[in-house]
């Protein structure tokens, strides 16, 4: 599965309030986003603000565009839009893949889970 990571950055004074958001997420945004091509989304949050998000897509563009047309993300950027330090949260910082644990055990022959057993 095609995956993305991206980071975008939570004012440090509303960090409890976006957790408690992000607890409870209206039913028709996971819908929106489930519909749209998101796929095993994650967002992780350091206690500086740093938000993380890791999601399984085809095409991270393709996916926020498809979202972005949904009347709900409208609503829900809007009411997400003061926790950012860039006064939105669509200006999503993609970051790079430069190492896959598992394509590279994969390339060289090796399973990718441990060996079960007794080792002696």
């Amino acid at each position: 599965m095609p995956r993305a990571c991206f980071t975008l950055q939570v004012r440090p004074d509303r960090l409890a309030e976006y957790r408690e958001r992000h607890a409870a997420v209206w039913p028709d945004m996971l819908r929106a986003l489930r519909d749209a091509g998101w796929r095993d989304y994650q967002l992780y949050l350091r206690d500086d603000g740093l938000l993380v998000g890791v999601v399984e897509t085809d095409d991270l563009s393709a996916a926020q565009a498809a979202v972005d047309a949904t009347d709900v993300s409208a609503r829900w950027e809007a009411a997400m839009a003061p926790f950012f330090e860039t006064g939105d949260g669509r200006g999503k910082a993609e970051l790079e893949l430069v190492f896959d644990l598992d394509a590279q055990l994969t390339a060289s022959g090796e399973p990718t889970t441990a060996p079960t057993g007794d080792p002696s």
